[in-house]
């Protein structure tokens, strides 16, 4: 019964992590609607960073967040700065070139996909304190080695689970709109990924 309580909250970790759609997942609704198949390694890519943050707070617990708030500030601002360069590429090219005609990591190929999302999730300090303050606040509930193992394994199923309902759903409707709206869909939300870029940097440090 304890375990099964354990899973449950990994498993409401895992989907309070990844549930909230953030610049991240506004990119993998995109490249679910180009491309399934990388998509499908992008969702995967960020339910295995997901899975990594909470592996590293069930086992350091408060250690992740002190070792980040001195410089979560400045950690930010990379975030935001890389998130901007994604936001202005993928507007230009996408008022250069027609919506069958755009990369975006298209043909990247799977490996490429799953890097790019992989360090896109990752350099977001947001997740690692969420864990962080998720596994301190269990306490003793994940103090042996079975209870974490039960807890980071539900945060990745539940994780996998729901970017891959993005993918599906953004690949079934790019499937049945026109180019135009299909190119309106990406400048919208390339817009909405240089708006979290701007709420991730504040406040500046």
């Amino acid at each position: 019964m304890t375990m099964w309580t354990t899973a449950m909250a990994g498993a409401a970790a895992g989907l309070g992590v990844a549930m909230p759609v953030g610049a991240v997942g506004v990119l993998l609704i995109q490249q679910g609607m180009r491309d399934r198949r990388g998509a499908v390694a992008a969702a995967a890519a960020v339910a295995v960073v997901d899975c990594a943050y909470a592996a590293v707070a069930t086992a350091l617990g408060p250690l992740v967040a002190s070792a980040l708030s001195g410089v979560e500030a400045w950690v930010r601002l990379v975030s935001a700065a890389v998130l901007a360069v994604i936001a202005v590429r993928g507007l230009i090219a996408s008022r250069q070139t027609a919506p069958a005609g755009e990369d975006g990591g298209a043909g990247a190929g799977p490996v490429r996909t799953f890097t790019r999302f992989a360090a896109l999730t990752l350099i977001n300090p947001t997740t690692a304190l969420y864990f962080a303050a998720l596994t301190t606040a269990q306490g003793a509930t994940l103090s042996t080695g079975a209870a974490g193992a039960v807890f980071v394994g539900a945060v990745f199923a539940a994780s996998l689970l729901w970017q891959q309902l993005l993918v599906a759903a953004s690949g079934f409707a790019g499937t049945r709109i026109s180019d135009t709206a299909r190119a309106w869909t990406f400048r919208i939300g390339y817009g909405l990924v240089a708006l979290y870029a701007v709420r991730v940097a504040l406040p500046l440090p």
